[in-house]
C-alpha cells in the first residue's frame, strides 16, 4: 500500500470577506480557500519577508549613514510589500495598482542615485524632473491602458537600465586596469566632490579593489538567479495554471503551498531587489573613495543576507567575508 503523506484538502471556494474581486488580474493561487480574510492567502502572507528586508535595509540606513537616496528606496520597498500585501488580501484593483507603480517609483529612486552622482546641480535637477515626468507618464497610461505587460516591460526596461549603468561604473571605477590617470572619483580634502590620488601603493590598492569586485560581482549574480529564477517560476505558475492547481488538490495542504509559484516569485523578487539597493549603498560609497571606511557584511550566501556596515563594525563581527 503506498505511503500518503498526512495532508488537509483544499476546502470549496467561498465568497471572501472583501468581495467582489475588482482587480482584472487574479493568479493561481484559488482564492479564499483558507479564510474568508485573505483572497489569496500565500501570496498574501509571502510579502511579509520583503517588508523584513526592507526594515533590514532602512534600520542599516539609519544605523551606518549611507545616503539617502537609499534609505528612501528601502522605503519604496516596502510599500511595493505593503501594496502587494493588500492587493492579494483584496483582488481590489485599487491595491493593485499601488503594488504595481510603487516597483515603478522605486526603481525610477534607484535611477536617480545611479545617474546623478558626482553631477551638478542643474543635471541632477534635471533628471529628477524627467524621471518624475516619465513615473507619472507610466502612471497614466498604465491606468489607461489596464495591461499588465506594459508595466512589466516598463519595469524590466527601468531595472536594466540601472543595472547596466551600475556595472560601468562598478567596472570602470574600480578594476585597476581601467583606472585613468591614477585617480578614481571620490571626495577631495575639502570635503568637495572631485578625483582624489591613489594611494602610491599599487599592490595593495589593487589586491583591495579586485576583491571588492569579486564580493560586488557575487552580490550581483546572487541577486539576479533570485530575480530570473523568481519570474521562471512565475511564468511557469501562469502557463501550468490547470495543472498545477490539480496537483495541489491531489496532494492537499500544506503541501500544497510549495506549488504556489507567484509566492516564490515574491519571496525571490524581494531578496533579489534588497541585494540590488545594498549593491548600491557599496558602489556609491567605493566611488566617494571611502573603500576602507566601509566593509560588506555577508557571513554566508545560505544562511543570511548581505549589509555594509563601517569598518569598525565589522572588525568587531566574527566570521563575516573580507572586502579588503
Amino acid at each position: 500500500m503506498p505511503l500518503r503523506i498526512p495532508s488537509l484538502p483544499y476546502t470549496t471556494i467561498q465568497e471572501g470577506f472583501w468581495h467582489p474581486v475588482t482587480s482584472t488580474l487574479n493568479w493561481c493561487e484559488e482564492d479564499y480557500y483558507a479564510t474568508i480574510y485573505s483572497a489569496e492567502i500565500v501570496n498574501t502572507l509571502t510579502n511579509l519577508p520583503f517588508m523584513y528586508l526592507a526594515y533590514k535595509g532602512l534600520r542599516n540606513c539609519l544605523n551606518y549613514g549611507h545616503d539617502d537616496v537609499f534609505l528612501v528606496s528601502f522605503v519604496g520597498c516596502f510599500l511595493v510589500a505593503v501594496g502587494s500585501f493588500l492587493f492579494h488580501s483584496t483582488l481590489k484593483c485599487m491595491w493593485r495598482l499601488v503594488d504595481e507603480l510603487s516597483m515603478i517609483y522605486t526603481t525610477c529612486l534607484m535611477c536617480y542615485a545611479t545617474f546623478s552622482h558626482q553631477r551638478s546641480v542643474t543635471f541632477r535637477s534635471l533628471l529628477a524632473v524627467s524621471l518624475a515626468s516619465l513615473a507619472i507618464f507610466i502612471t497614466g497610461y498604465y491606468h489607461h491602458l489596464q495591461d499588465p505587460s506594459f508595466h512589466q516591460t516598463a519595469y524590466a526596461l527601468l531595472t536594466a537600465v540601472v543595472v547596466f549603468r551600475s556595472i560601468f561604473l562598478m567596472e570602470y571605477y574600480l578594476r585597476p586596469r581601467r583606472r585613468h590617470a591614477a585617480t578614481s572619483p571620490g571626495l577631495t580634502s575639502n570635503g568637495s566632490v572631485g578625483p582624489i590620488r591613489l594611494p602610491f601603493d599599487w599592490t595593495a590598492t589593487e589586491r583591495r579593489d579586485k576583491a571588492i569586485l569579486h564580493s560586488m560581482w557575487m552580490m550581483v549574480a546572487y541577486g539576479l538567479i533570485c530575480f530570473l529564477g523568481g519570474f521562471v517560476i512565475w511564468t511557469l505558475d501562469n502557463h501550468f495554471c490547470t495543472t498545477l492547481r490539480a496537483w495541489r488538490r491531489r496532494i492537499g495542504l500544506p503541501w500544497g503551498i510549495v506549488l504556489e509559484g507567484h509566492g516564490w516569485w515574491h519571496l525571490m523578487t524581494g531578496i533579489g531587489a534588497y541585494c540590488y539597493v545594498v549593491w548600491g549603498i557599496w558602489l556609491r560609497h567605493c566611488l566617494n573613495g571611502r573603500h576602507d571606511e566601509y566593509r560588506l557584511e555577508w557571513p554566508s550566501m545560505f544562511y543570511s543576507l548581505p549589509q555594509i556596515v563601517t569598518s569598525d563594525a565589522h572588525s568587531a563581527s566574527n566570521g563575516v567575508v573580507k572586502a579588503a
